[in-house]
C-alpha cells in the first residue's frame, strides 16, 4: 500500500468520478484507475461500485475512506512537526474561534504575537462551541478560543484566560435605556435578538432569563455579533452580550447596561488536546496567550 494509492484513492472518493480526479491531480485516467486496482487487488475487497462514468463508494469503502482520511491527518500532522522542529517560528497555527471573540479578542492577541514571532502564519477558521471542540479532536485545527471553557471533557484540555460578564444590550429608547444597572425581570416582556439554537450564547441568555422566571419571547436571530447589533438598533428587541463584544463602546442607537441579578459571567480561555502534542509553531502560540493573559491579569 502505498500513499500515493491513498491520495489517488481519496480524490477519487470525493469526486466520484476517475476522470475528474486525474484532471485535478494532473495524471492519465489509466494511472488511477491501475493503482486503484492494485489496491483492491491487495486488500481483497472492492472499495467502489461501477455505475457508468461514475463511480460510488461500497460499504466497505466508506469504512476504508473514514479509517484513511485519519491516518492522512497524522501523517500532515507529523511532516509539519518536522518542518516546525527546524525552525518552530516559520511553522503554521490553525487557530479556531467563535463570533464572539473576532471583533477584538482574536485580533489583539494575534498582533501581538507577531510582534515577537513576525514568521509564523495563522489559519483561522471561525465556528460553533460544538463544532470548535470537534475540530480540535480531530486534528481540523491546533487550538480554539472558547467561552465558556468546557471543563468535562474526556479529549479536550481547557485553559482559563480571563472571566466576563454579559449585558444586556436595549435600543437607545427603551425606557430602561437610562438606567446604570438593571434586573434581568425588568426585561421579561421584551421581544429578545439570540443567536440560533446550538449557539452556547444564546443557551446562556434563555438559562439566565429562566433563573429569573420567565422564558424569553425570541423574535429574530443572527448568526453574528454584527447581525444581533444591527437588529438591536433597529428596534427589534434586546440582548445579552459579553463585555468583549462591545469594544468599550454600544453601537449607534443602542445603551449596554450591566445586569445587577442574575449574575452572569462566563470564563474565556483556550482549549487544546489531551492526547496529543502541539506542534512545536501551536505550542509557541500556546506558551505565548498564557503568559500574555497572565500579565495583562497582574496589571489589572
Amino acid at each position: 500500500m502505498e500513499l500515493r494509492q491513498l491520495h489517488y484513492f481519496m480524490e477519487v472518493a470525493e469526486r466520484e468520478h476517475v476522470s475528474e480526479a486525474a484532471m485535478h491531480l494532473h495524471v492519465a485516467q489509466s494511472a488511477i484507475s491501475r493503482q486503484i486496482a492494485n489496491l483492491e487487488e491487495e486488500l481483497g475487497v472492492d472499495l467502489f461500485e461501477r455505475e457508468g462514468r461514475n463511480v460510488k463508494l461500497t460499504p466497505i469503502g466508506r469504512q476504508f475512506l473514514d479509517h484513511i482520511k485519519t491516518a492522512m491527518k497524522a501523517i500532515d500532522f507529523a511532516k509539519e512537526q518536522i518542518d516546525e522542529y527546524l525552525d518552530p517560528n516559520r511553522g503554521t497555527v490553525k487557530i479556531g474561534f467563535p463570533t464572539s471573540l473576532a471583533g477584538q479578542f482574536l485580533p489583539t492577541v494575534i498582533s501581538a504575537f507577531k510582534e515577537e514571532h513576525p514568521n509564523v502564519a495563522f489559519l483561522l477558521r471561525q465556528g460553533s462551541y460544538k463544532f470548535l471542540i470537534e475540530a480540535v479532536k480531530n486534528r481540523d485545527i491546533d487550538l480554539a478560543f472558547l467561552g465558556p471553557v468546557p471543563s468535562n471533557i474526556a479529549e479536550i484540555k481547557g485553559d482559563i484566560l480571563f472571566s466576563e460578564s454579559l449585558l444586556a444590550l436595549v435600543p437607545v429608547n427603551h425606557p430602561l435605556s437610562g438606567q446604570k444597572s438593571l434586573h434581568l425581570g425588568d426585561l421579561r416582556n421584551d421581544q429578545y435578538v439570540l443567536f440560533p439554537d446550538g449557539y452556547i450564547l444564546r443557551k446562556m441568555a434563555v438559562d439566565a432569563c429562566k433563573q429569573v422566571g420567565y422564558t424569553p419571547k425570541i423574535s429574530s436571530e443572527g448568526e453574528d455579533l454584527d447581525a444581533i447589533k444591527g437588529l438591536v438598533s433597529a428596534d427589534m428587541g434586546v440582548t445579552l452580550l459579553p463585555e468583549s463584544a462591545f469594544n468599550e463602546t454600544a453601537p449607534r442607537f443602542t445603551k449596554k447596561i450591566p445586569i445587577d441579578y442574575p449574575q452572569v459571567k462566563r470564563t474565556v480561555g483556550i482549549i487544546t488536546p489531551k492526547n496529543r502534542e502541539l506542534s512545536p509553531s501551536a505550542k509557541v502560540f500556546y506558551q505565548f496567550v498564557k503568559k500574555f493573559f497572565s500579565r495583562l491579569q497582574q496589571y489589572q
